[in-house]
């Protein structure tokens, strides 16, 4: 049986990570051809080597996503090798053990890897959706881009999450008559290892995290991974300017 991205290509940012890695895998899964991009050649390099083991098909991009010059390198590679773009899961992120100490330079790069790399992923993604006559964009924001309630205070993070939502839903309404789709994914509080270096802060962290969803355990990455996949696909043709919340009932409370 045919996979659900049989024939598709996808670029997935922050692939070296928890969530990025999971769902680049189940792209591959699916039959997608997926170009796999983080900064770490080593994370890259893991993903890559499971997706090809199971037989899939991935083309690794070391670089940092905040770079105009890098992004468009990796759009323009992932058309040389696969010949188009269909999907895209904008998945890179970072957060900062400094974030709550209101330090510029903390807040820009916050910035720039949060927010400004989904913007230039787009600016070189969606030029070539245009060329498919369709396409569909996830863009991963955070529970943290719907309220601002967490230990230790994270004003960058938190603020950085609120505008991929805006950007999602300003350039969904622009490209929608475009047949280009683009959503914004708000996962919970993930296994991974951002997280747990925000755990080893403290023990009342730590416990709080624990606790932080009504279903009482931590999202795993394959559970997000899953939503992304969803967004992408044709069984959500209709949804665009969305903001997907995969959290455990966390923002229900």
């Amino acid at each position: 049986m045919k996979g659900l991205f049989e024939g598709k290509v996808v670029i997935v940012t922050g692939a070296g990570g928890a969530i990025g890695r999971a769902a680049a895998i189940k792209f591959a899964a699916e039959g997608a051809r997926v170009t796999v991009s983080d900064l770490s050649e080593e994370s890259v390099a893991e993903t890559v080597r499971i997706i090809k083991e199971a037989g899939g098909d991935a083309l690794p991009i070391v670089g940092d996503i905040s770079l105009d010059e890098h992004v468009q390198r990796m759009v323009n590679v992932t058309v040389e090798r696969f010949g188009g773009v269909d999907c895209a899961f904008n998945n890179a992120g970072i957060t900062h053990a400094e974030d709550y100490k209101w330090d510029e330079a903390v807040f820009r790069r916050t910035l720039e890897i949060n927010l400004i790399s989904q913007m230039l992923c787009m600016k070189y993604q969606i030029p070539q959706m245009l060329r498919r006559g369709k396409g569909a964009i996830v863009n991963t924001s955070s529970i943290q881009g719907l309220v601002g309630v967490v230990e230790p205070p994270l004003p960058a993070y938190t603020a950085s999450k609120h505008a991929v939502i805006g950007l999602s839903k300003s350039t969904a309404l622009e490209y929608a008559r475009s047949n280009i789709r683009v959503n914004a994914l708000c996962p919970g509080v993930t296994r991974s290892a951002m997280v747990d270096k925000v755990m080893v802060m403290s023990e009342s962290i730590r416990q709080r995290l624990l606790n932080h969803a009504p279903l009482g355990r931590l999202a795993e990455p394959e559970e997000v991974a899953e939503a992304a996949l969803w967004l992408c696909s044709d069984k959500a043709s209709f949804v665009t300017g969305h903001a997907m919340v995969v959290d455990g009932g966390f923002t229900a409370q």
